[in-house]
């Protein structure tokens, strides 16, 4: 089959490599769609030890079993025999695995293969391009939900920092979930004028009141955003912390311990959290995702150039094989 493979840093090569052979449980799927996710960026940088050349990438992919289902993919893979497999807290087993983290391959390529109770089906008139947003927009929900959950008002003002993929589908959650005021800060003009016109957004550059959200979603991970969320929490507020960006200082722990303010980080999703989102994909209840940008799978070496140069307006890229 084709596939495109990371073989270096930096280097991703469309050629042959060997076809998938599925294990017990594991469909055979041909993939129709495939998103870039900043992971993938990660490890095409070489900065993600997991990840290992020669090595197909990608996780965020639909596509049609042997049987002809259409299905969307989980590649979250667990035992289910872990005190948090048990307690619906899949993403936090410590044994779990990924695809495109070996043994797996990924799915930047014409097949792959996962277990099937990975699979959600998908139903007739859904578009590939939507269906493979399943996996980036669990994140999201995921992150929304338990800030929810933990926080005191019910529809809580809103601050999502960072207008990427996880920002994008941490404010559609929000929205979906009942939440009313939510604004997006991104600062990258190209990215501000795409997510006010095609989502619909209040996008601003930076942002516009500290002390002034009851939820704020750190899309991004830096010190610059963790200071941002710091400012921008009032008392009694959550900090919900989904990016991935490093690991340095910036958060204020002298003003959450005064205000009593609510810090989680958030990785990832539950099971039940894939399921909802799939769910809400289908129902139309997160919009109508029209934010992505679709490229030939031979041409992804240069999406991977153009996404690290700042150049992609849309939030995701999604690959055609």
């Amino acid at each position: 089959m084709k596939a495109l493979v990371y073989t270096g840093p930096e280097q991703l090569e469309y050629k042959e490599f060997d076809d998938p052979s599925p294990h017990d449980g594991d469909a055979l799927i041909t993939i129709e769609r495939v998103g870039i996710c900043g992971s993938d960026m990660h490890a095409y940088l070489g900065h993600d030890p997991r990840r290992n050349p020669p090595l197909i990438l990608g996780h965020e992919a639909c596509g049609v079993t042997q049987d002809g289902q259409r299905v969307t993919i989980n590649p979250m893979v667990v035992d289910g025999t872990s005190r948090e497999c048990k307690a619906g807290r899949e993403n936090l087993d410590r044994n779990r695995s990924m695809m495109s983290i070996p043994p797996r391959q990924g799915s930047f390529a014409e097949q792959a293969t996962m277990r099937g109770e990975n699979l959600i089906p998908v139903p007739d008139g859904v578009d590939p391009a939507k269906a493979a947003l399943a996996e980036p927009l669990a994140c999201g929900w995921h992150a929304v939900r338990m800030g929810l959950d933990v926080g005191w008002i019910k529809n809580p003002k809103t601050l999502v920092i960072g207008g990427g993929p996880i920002g994008v589908g941490s404010a559609l959650s929000a929205a979906a979930m009942g939440i009313t005021d939510i604004t997006v800060t991104e600062p990258n003009a190209l990215r501000q004028s795409y997510l006010t016109k095609t989502c619909g957004f209040n996008v601003l550059a930076e942002l516009d009141a500290p002390d002034s959200y009851d939820l704020v979603i750190d899309a991004v991970g830096y010190t610059a955003t963790r200071e941002t969320a710091s400012q921008a929490v009032v008392p009694g507020g959550v900090i919900m912390h989904i990016g991935l960006g490093g690991g340095e200082p910036g958060l204020d722990v002298r003003r959450f311990t005064l205000h009593e303010v609510t810090f989680i980080g958030t990785y990832a999703y539950t099971y039940q959290d894939f399921r909802d989102t799939a769910a809400a994909i289908f129902d139309g209840s997160l919009g109508a995702l029209d934010w992505t940008e679709e490229r030939p799978l031979s041409d992804g070496h240069r999406a991977f150039e153009d996404i690290r140069a700042g150049k992609v307006a849309a939030p995701k890229i999604v690959l055609v094989p």
